[in-house]
């Protein structure tokens, strides 16, 4: 069969080791499946070359017959890169792998094309099945001419690297977290927008050329006289131009000193120590972060692009950076290794690498030494009190800091059991160094987590988080954080929106390219319903970090009471595979249109792993509904989960008040009010829903009064130590 572009004789060719495909027949099973997949995904029939007994070893004469030269002349080719691929020694490396990128780089098209999109792609699509070392790493990309990217077919756990296979047993315990038929699905689609660029290149552009030349021919008498009246008339325009319009002759503004540091990855085959290498890329983005004249992402935007397949073009233009900063880490005893890289994502040139090999007692030194010298790279000015920040080791104690990491790791997670996991965590850092401020405000920051996932009481969170906040400023009054935990607790436990914007605005002032701050001022004005100001805040945040305000789907809620409902209805439906609270969302957007089946529907969907405030709202669009027994029924589940865990006690009077229970769900109502709990911020100006037939009620208007007024006095000022050192 020949390719569907003429002059090639394949469209895919599949390149691998024979001992890859021994024993469970992994590449003959995926041959198999991506022809299936090519079926579904091209009109056209797609072409693929597959030896199913290659050769294995070096011809002797190191010369690739006629034969083979002509099955290389494909338009992708697919190298099964494992641990054993990587061999110069070996037949698919030297004879398939090099002399189709060789071939392929001086062929029509090139080894390098533009997709339809504007991105650029490599006619090399490698499949990944297992973790390789850092030299198989380098030998590939010496051969590339660029950073190695593909689909990965990798089964991670502790211990574990094999390729993954078709049928998983338990597909979740993957670390990866891939399953075989989406990542069969990528391939298929990474080779479609391969073909499709290249079928779109196809054309003949001599023969453009020639009749655009044909067209334009003038005589040759006319020709000089043309020549000498255009010129006049440039000169005639640009010159007086020069002189008037000065602005259009300016050198053009320096780009924006933009910049995303990607997941690094871990050079070891020790997933449990993924946490270090996670570290070591939050401790450069943090220093970066601290510099005023770059504007650099957050993890949460980055965190997307582990493993991606994905170009650096394109995620630089996804990401709206002008460069990426890679890396790969490993710790093993008491050395440590680093390999980083920054290159400009529009052109993929590298720009500076360097490999850092030190004591992991020295590793706060190599993170500043990174930081500073991407910042020199790129041009930026580092002020003195930015160089001191950045030069400022957190702790002495590497037992500590290595708590605080794995502490941090876990509490990303957003379970209850990894939530618990890291406060254990951060405490023994504490513990092993109680001067150690960033241990402080992660227990905090860890306490608050636990109290929206892991339903602890808010006087079992709140205090003791300000109370590690005023001890993280103690040690240093101009850590940004602890101000941010402080404003937090002002908004949710004490109702001081005033304090919570104080302190909001000194963390903002110490930490600038934060959008987690500018996404704490968007919650403060939402709870006080000033939803178009809000919307302004999350558009801050998310110039400073695109997924930031997305990740929780608050900032489809915000659009929502700011009257934008189409807009909020379209974004969060768009990010419910991605993220799936943003089902409870649209079931309370539902639920305050009035469309109960809708809303029912959505929240359904978050019963399985949401807090009680996902039951509660279910409870009230079964009772719009006219289906009372069903809030019966989440009644009842709240007061029985309440029996073993903490239930805010306003959700459980809201359902009571639906029941017509009016002095029961008064008296809970109280209680809630007594307890601290944030559900009343909601009550103020968000739902509308919860209690309604009770808001003319004196009672309630009472214990709704309190929450809008009172003001706590017993809080500690943290401006009386702002200025200590």
């Amino acid at each position: 069969m020949s390719s569907i572009i003429e002059g090639y004789n394949y469209d895919i060719f599949i390149s691998y080791r024979q001992k890859d495909n021994k024993g469970d027949r992994w590449v003959s099973e995926f041959v198999d499946a991506l022809k299936t997949e090519l079926e579904s995904t091209f009109k056209e029939e797609i072409s693929v070359y597959f030896d199913i007994n290659p050769s294995d070893y070096l011809l002797e004469t190191y010369d690739v017959d006629a034969s083979l030269k002509d099955k290389l002349k494909c338009l992708v080719f697919i190298p099964i890169i494992s641990r054993t691929y990587c061999d110069p020694k070996s037949f698919a490396w030297e004879n398939e792998f090099k002399v189709f990128v060789e071939q392929a780089s001086h062929d029509q098209f090139g080894l390098k094309i533009k997709l339809p999109n504007g991105n650029v792609a490599s006619r090399v699509l490698p499949v990944r099945i297992h973790d390789l070392d850092p030299d198989d790493f380098k030998l590939c990309e010496s051969v590339l001419g660029g950073v190695l990217r593909g689909v990965e077919f990798i089964y991670k756990e502790p211990g574990v690297n094999r390729p993954l296979r078709a049928n998983e047993d338990h597909p979740h315990d993957n670390l990866n977290k891939t399953y075989y038929r989406d990542q069969i699905n990528k391939v298929a689609n990474a080779v479609k927008e391969i073909i499709t660029a290249l079928k779109k290149q196809n054309q003949h552009p001599e023969e453009v050329l020639k009749q655009d030349f044909e067209d334009k021919t003038v005589p040759h008498k006319n020709l000089k006289i043309r020549i000498i009246l255009g010129v006049l008339i440039f000169l005639t325009l640009i010159v007086p131009g020069y002189f008037f319009i000065p602005k259009l002759f300016k050198p053009a503004e320096p780009a924006e000193k933009s910049l995303a540091v990607l997941p690094f990855k871990l050079l070891s085959d020790e997933p449990d120590k993924q946490y270090l290498a996670d570290g070591m890329m939050d401790a450069i983005t943090l220093h970066l972060s601290k510099i005023k004249d770059l504007r650099v992402m957050s993890r949460t935007s980055v965190e997307q692009y582990r493993g991606t397949t994905k170009t650096i073009q394109a995620i630089g233009h996804e990401l709206d950076v002008e460069y990426l900063l890679e890396g790969s880490f490993q710790k093993f005893g008491d050395n440590a290794r680093l390999i980083v890289q920054l290159i400009k994502a529009r052109e993929e040139r590298h720009i500076w690498a360097n490999e850092y090999n030190r004591n992991w007692k020295d590793i706060f030194s190599v993170q500043s030494e990174v930081a500073q010298t991407v910042a020199t790279e790129l041009k930026a000015v580092i002020k003195p009190e930015e160089k001191h920040l950045i030069e400022k080791a957190p702790t002495d104690n590497l037992e500590a800091y290595d708590y605080y990491l794995l502490g941090e790791h876990l509490r990303s997670q957003r379970t209850p059991a990894s939530l618990w996991k890291a406060k254990g965590l951060f405490e023994k850092s504490i513990k092993a160094d109680s001067g150690f401020v960033r241990a402080y405000t992660g227990l905090a920051i860890c306490y608050g987590t636990l109290a929206f996932y892991a339903n602890l009481r808010p006087e079992e969170a709140y205090p003791p988080a300000l109370k590690l906040a005023y001890k993280a400023l103690e040690l240093d009054s101009l850590f940004a954080e602890a101000y941010k935990v402080i404003g937090t607790a002002d908004l949710l436990y004490h109702y001081d929106f005033t304090s919570a914007e104080t302190n909001y605005k000194r963390a903002l002032e110490l930490d600038p390219n934060n959008p987690e701050i500018f996404k704490s001022f968007s919650e403060l004005l939402f709870f006080e319903g000033q939803f178009s100001e809000a919307i302004e805040w999350d558009h801050r945040a998310r110039a400073l970090d695109p997924l930031y305000s997305s990740s929780d789907g608050l900032y489809g809620v915000h659009l929502y009471f700011a009257q934008k409902k189409d807009s909020a209805i379209s974004y969060l439906t768009k990010m419910t595979d991605r993220y799936p609270v943003c089902h409870f969302y649209l079931g309370v957007i539902y639920l305050h249109e009035g469309e109960y089946e809708k809303s029912i529907n959505e929240l359904e969907k978050t019963l399985s792993g949401f807090s009680p405030l996902s039951i509660t709202q279910l409870g009230l669009a079964y009772s719009k509904s006219g289906a009372l027994n069903e809030t019966q029924r989440m009644l009842d589940t709240l007061e029985a989960r309440a029996e073993t865990e903490f239930v805010p006690r306003s959700m459980l009077g809201s359902l009571m008040a639906e029941l017509g229970r009016r002095k029961e769900a008064l008296d809970y109502l109280r209680k809630g009010y007594e307890e601290k709990e944030e559900f009343f911020l909601l009550l103020m100006h968000v739902d509308t829903i919860s209690f309604l037939n009770l808001r003319s009620d004196p009672e309630f208007i009472e214990i709704m009064g309190k929450v809008k007024v009172e003001k706590q006095v017993e809080k500690p000022v943290p401006l009386t130590i702002i200025g200590r050192n």
